[in-house]
């Protein structure tokens, strides 16, 4: 019995509990002096059965070896080919002189190295899109930016956020779109290719078409314009109501709001939270110690915030970073430029700024807090756009990768960044990063 439930297993055959041969035998009717069968298991001619299994298991084994022989050799030619023409992905950097001005070179574009302070929300809410749906809404957006009628948008966006605002606004859908801050139109243009039938309103201290005179700029034919000595109105000034209902529009959390007017996006929050707006961009979305107005980021700057508050000390392992950053990339900021008077760090070294600069406001750091309390209460989703690609790949040299999320395209991918077609622009174009963000809010509820 013992001989037969042993062929039978050698040779793949199953058998349930009741169809063994031990089954119905008492514990007695089996062997039960292991010594004896192990002498017998030695001796005994073996079955034909397990003669059979044996013989198969060996053929096996030999298809197995040869096998594995074959696919040795295949993957040992792939490697050399490989080696004779490698993958476009896998091609060096294009490593621009600036990266080899230290010993450390590689690390000089350390993504998030010195944190990344990302608002908290009330919700704990995500954006929808994805890695790969932004790596495809790149493919299809470069030969888009390619027709831009304003090619030199000197002090306007680059192509990081007019990437951001098209893929944004296209995602989204709103019923309508503004904007406050306009200057040439190139925002206005980006909106109208994301969406090329939705009403567009603009606010801007100056026509676009003003600047016709002087070079390229876009007016929109399907937009409505506050704009010059008679028709501005500051976004917080605009009877919302009345000119929504004039655009035929009920619902106010269906419509995109943009900013890049350089205000204080504290202020800007609460007024288009007391207008009912939902959807919120901002282009300048400053890091602490940099720009012209009191930004979401600088808010969210606090030491309870992973990423977030900073250390004064001279000599702190921050400081020596930051100095060291500070010959690689034009808006990298030391500890004396980011620190100020009794260390205060928070905004612009313990100032809020707003309107282009023009109001710098002292503000204590009990202030800072409560502002970023109070931004939390109202937050549904914080998403900061992450840069294009890697500055070995765009040559960037002013915004510090160590403040700043990992690229959609990493450093070493030359290939994709190629085949995408970012190649083709000038490297200028990627120069005007600032942290662009998109949130959405909603009022407290008691």
């Amino acid at each position: 019995m013992h001989d037969t439930g042993l062929s039978a297993r050698a040779a793949g055959a199953s058998s349930s509990s009741s169809s063994s041969p031990y089954a119905g035998s008492s514990p007695s009717s089996a062997a039960t002096n292991p010594g004896d069968d192990d002498d017998e298991s030695k001796t005994r001619k073996a079955h034909p059965a397990f003669v059979a299994a044996a013989y198969a298991r060996l053929h096996s084994s030999h298809r197995a070896a040869v096998s594995l022989l074959l696919l040795i050799a295949v993957a040992a030619t792939a490697f050399l080919a490989g080696r004779a023409h490698p993958r476009a992905d896998c091609l060096p950097p294009r490593i621009d002189a600036r990266f080899l001005a230290l010993q450390d070179a590689a690390a000089a574009s350390d993504f998030g190295s010195l944190g990344v302070p990302w608002c908290r929300s009330k919700t704990g809410k995500i954006v929808e899109w994805t890695s790969k749906d932004l790596l495809n809404g790149l493919e299809e957006f470069v030969p888009i930016y390619e027709t831009r009628p304003i090619k030199n948008n000197m002090n306007g966006m680059g192509f990081d956020h007019s990437f951001g605002l098209w893929f944004m606004a296209r995602w989204l859908k709103p019923d309508l779109m503004i904007e406050s801050g306009a200057f040439k139109g190139h925002s206005t243009w980006v909106l109208r290719q994301a969406m090329p039938n939705t009403r567009i309103i603009s606010i801007t201290p100056r026509h676009p078409e003003k600047y016709l005179r002087k070079g390229p700029a876009y007016v929109d034919g399907n937009c409505t314009y506050l704009s010059g000595r008679e028709g501005f109105i500051d976004f917080g000034s605009v009877d919302w109501e009345k000119l929504l209902r004039k655009h035929g529009i009920s619902d106010p959390s269906r419509v995109l709001v943009f900013f890049d007017d350089h205000q204080s996006e504290l202020k800007r929050l609460k007024q288009a939270l007391k207008a009912g707006f939902r959807h919120l961009i901002f282009e300048d979305n400053y890091d602490t110690g940099t720009g012209d107005h009191y930004s979401l980021r600088q808010i969210c700057d606090q030491s309870h915030i992973r990423g977030g508050g900073h250390s004064c000390f001279w000599d702190s392992d921050e400081a020596r970073l930051r100095s060291k950053r500070k010959k690689f990339w034009e808006k990298a900021v030391e500890i004396d430029e980011l620190c100020g008077k009794d260390d205060a760090w928070w905004g612009i070294r313990g100032y809020k700024r707003d309107n282009f600069n023009r109001s710098n406001e002292a503000i204590s750091h009990k202030e800072h807090f409560q502002n970023s309390r109070l931004l939390e209460s109202v937050l549904d989703l914080y998403w900061e756009l992450p840069p294009v690609a890697g500055p070995s790949l765009t040559h960037q040299t002013r915004y510090d990768p160590a403040r700043a999320s990992d690229p959609i395209i990493e450093d070493g991918r030359y290939g994709l960044f190629q085949r995408i077609g970012l190649a083709r622009l000038d490297t200028s174009v990627f120069n005007g990063y600032t942290q662009m963000v998109y949130v959405q809010i909603s009022a407290v509820h008691d």
